[in-house]
Formats: C-alpha cells, structure tokens, sequence
C-alpha cells in the first residue's frame, strides 16, 4: 500500500515527531509513504513530493518544525475572516485527488488544526480515504484533551516569565508577556501559572483592567515591588472587542496588540513603570518537549493503523492517556475552551491568580 502525508496550518514542535511515527509503522507493514510539502498545496500540479524512507526520518524526532513544510494560506484555506469557513472548489478537489490517484495513494494522513481537518473532512466527503492527526499549539481541538505542540509552547512561556520574573524585581517593573492561542486561553493559563504570573488574562474571562491594577497595587502594600501579568492575543476587555494586527483577504485575522494596551493602561493606573514583551513565533520554535515527542510519535502510528483498519474519516485523538479516534467531523464541531469555572481557573484563583473579573 502506498500512502500520503502532509502538514498544513501553523508549524510546530512535534509535527517530524509525528512524520516519524508515520513512516516508521507503515514501514513495518511494508507500506510506502508519499511526503506532500506545503501541506495541501503539494497535491497540485506540479505535484510537489518526495518518498519517505525510514533511514531518512529515523534522527528527526527532536527537530522542530517540518521537513515537509506547511502553509496556512494558499488554495486550500478553509478560514477566512474571523471564524468563517469556505468550501475548495470543486475543481481544485478534482485535480488533487486526480494527482493522488496518478502516484498510487490509497489514503492520506492530514496533520493540523481545525482548517486543515475541516478541508480534510471534504477530501472525504468526495471520497478519498483520509485519517486526521491534531496539531495546534492552542490546544482548541475538542475532541482530544491534548495536542502536541501545546506543551512546547507553554515551556516557552514559562522559561520566557522565569527570564522577566529577574528584571522585574530589579527595576520594581509590572511586565506584561502577550502569548499566543487566538481563542483560547490555554498557553496563557497553564504558562501563567507555571511561570508564576499574578496575572492572566484569557478569552474566555473578559478582563476589567482596572481590577488588575487594583490587585498590582495591593501586591505592592503587601511588599511584592513587582508583577508579572500573561495576556492571551485574543483576550478581550469587559464590553470591548479583539485586538486585531491585521485582517488579510484570505484566512482568519492576525490577532496581537492587546498586550501593549494593557501595558499602557497598567502603567497609569498603578503608577509603575510596565514593559510589554510579545513571544509571537518564539512559542512555534525549536525543539518539541519529551511530552510532545512521545504524543505525536503516538499520533502517527495511531494514524497508520486506522488506515490498516480501513476506518477512514476518522481523527486521532487523546482522552485519559489513551490514543483513540474520533471523526474527523466531531473534531471539528466545536473548539476547547477554557472553562471560567473550572479546576484550572480556581485553583489559580486560589494562590492569587487575578483574571480581572
């Protein structure tokens, strides 16, 4: 059997972890796997390829990025503006899956987030065998309790808080760190409370700033001379909207800005000298943790063996430290957002947390 894969969507650590688990099972089962570079740009003429050999991936676990490349923009994009979804044209399906048929794959393994699996969930509604891998360091797949990338992500912003926590004591600074998840508040949440932030501010619980600078100055009479506050990109003020970077003509908006914002308006309400640093792709970056490692080396095998149990259409996925599967069409129903009354938010809340509610 010979079978595809490709990346699309934002990189992120772990997605050669998951190319390794892939080429390494299907070797096993004397299968051939076809690499699309460009995620599914690649299934465009000139089909842009190469065969992945077990030799050839075997070192690649501890690599960041991918060696297959993805995109986020480009004839495949399903998002477009702030939350929309549109179909591919018939035309442009048509000649994927014919290029698909001229080389011999049987079925296609699609690694990403809810854009990519969204357009995956078409190649299967015109009848091309597909199986999904989650990926997205947001972690706003909810249909898995975890997606590789997301650990990495959150180990840089804890590492970056440890950084800032030195040079805040030093100068009698509030810093403000403004990290990525567009809707969803989990970097911001388990990287605050891992990095010791005083506060977080998140999507899902809209922030009253005046709170946060209420709750920096009484750290202050407590003899706390700084402060370290996460502000999720796509948090949003009590009664206000997104801060949006940008609004290009084809795909979601580009959020970020927000954390200059509440820096300025930090600084004059609680009178002290604030500094805003914004991680931006650094959360993308570098090598994956050992969590991620071993989840999406777990993905690509999982994926391999619900295409040698024919059961197409369906995602990979993670629930109670087990992989299993869920279709692709339940993945992509609704996102995982943080909960404002769960566990995760009280138990901050319990050693001080300020969500600005």
């Amino acid at each position: 059997m010979k079978i595809g894969l490709l990346n699309g969507g934002g990189d992120c650590p772990g997605l050669n972890a998951v190319t390794h688990g892939v080429v390494g099972t299907a070797t096993r089962l004397g299968w051939e796997v076809i690499g699309f570079k460009e995620g599914f740009e690649g299934l465009l003429e000139p089909v842009n390829y190469k065969l992945l050999k077990v030799e050839k991936t075997e070192g690649i676990l501890k690599l960041g990025g991918t060696i297959l490349g993805t995109t986020n923009r480009g004839h495949f994009s399903s998002k477009v503006g702030a939350g929309g979804v549109r179909r591919i044209p018939k035309e442009l399906m048509d000649e994927a899956i014919k290029n698909l048929g001229d080389l011999g794959v049987e079925a296609l393994v699609c690694v990403g987030g809810d854009g990519t699996l969204t357009t995956a969930l078409e190649f299967e509604e015109a009848g091309f065998p597909v199986v999904g891998v989650p990926k997205t360091i947001d972690n706003d797949l909810g249909a898995t309790a975890m997606t590789f990338g997301f650990d990495s992500a959150t180990q840089v912003v804890v590492d970056s808080l440890d950084r800032l926590h030195t040079t805040a004591e030093s100068h009698q600074r509030v810093m403000v760190l403004e990290v990525m998840g567009r809707h969803a508040g989990w970097i911001a949440l388990y990287g605050g409370i891992g990095g010791g932030a005083s506060a977080i501010l998140i999507p899902e619980i809209p922030f009253d700033v005046k709170k946060v600078a209420d709750s920096i100055i009484e750290r202050g009479k407590r003899g706390f001379r700084s402060a370290l506050v996460v502000v999720a990109e796509g948090a949003v003020p009590r009664g206000g909207e997104l801060t949006i970077e940008a609004a290009p003509e084809q795909g979601e908006v580009r959020l970020g800005g927000i954390g200059m914002r509440v820096a300025a308006e930090l600084s004059e309400l609680t009178g002290k000298e604030t500094r805003c640093t914004t991680l931006g792709h650094l959360q993308r970056g570098g090598s994956p943790t050992s969590l991620d490692r071993v989840l999406a080396t777990r993905f690509g095998v999982k994926a391999v063996k619900l295409i040698e149990e024919k059961r197409y259409g369906r995602m990979v996925s993670y629930q109670q430290y087990h992989v299993g599967s869920v279709t692709i069409r339940e993945a992509v129903r609704k996102l995982n957002l943080v909960d404002p009354e769960g566990e995760i938010v009280e138990a901050a809340k319990s050693i001080g947390v300020c969500f600005g509610d």
